[in-house]
């Protein structure tokens, strides 16, 4: 299995900048046979699932298209499964956070769309 060093970056960066704006990250790849969300924060009274996507310089497309309705019914089915684990009626909220990288993995961009879906 080759390892996505990008998308690892991404997850990283993205976590960073979450943390850096007032939230507090609860969990990272929360994986189920539904689907995988790449990370769980919590501020406020909102509970946030957040999808990130990551690519380099010059992408031919946005990030963000890359979440299509599959990856959308995906991520609310494993949100919900978190959602009943943890017993909580707190609102929730579905994010993506696009980032574009150079060759290097240092980060040129980063975008976050709240309630993107």
């Amino acid at each position: 299995m080759q390892i996505n060093k990008s998308g690892l970056w991404g997850e990283l960066y993205a976590a960073r900048f979450l943390r850096d704006n007032g939230y507090r990250i609860i969990t990272g790849n929360y994986r189920r046979r539904v689907g995988e969300i790449d990370i769980i924060a919590h501020k406020g009274n909102v509970m946030c699932f957040v999808e990130v996507k990551t690519r380099g310089a010059n992408p031919m497309y946005s990030p963000i298209e890359a979440v299509d309705e599959a990856k959308q019914s995906r991520i609310r089915a494993t949100a919900g499964l978190f959602m009943k684990k943890i017993g909580s009626e707190i609102e929730t909220r579905f994010d993506v956070i696009e980032i574009i990288l150079d060759e290097s993995y240092n980060m040129l961009q980063l975008k976050h769309t709240e309630n993107a879906f």
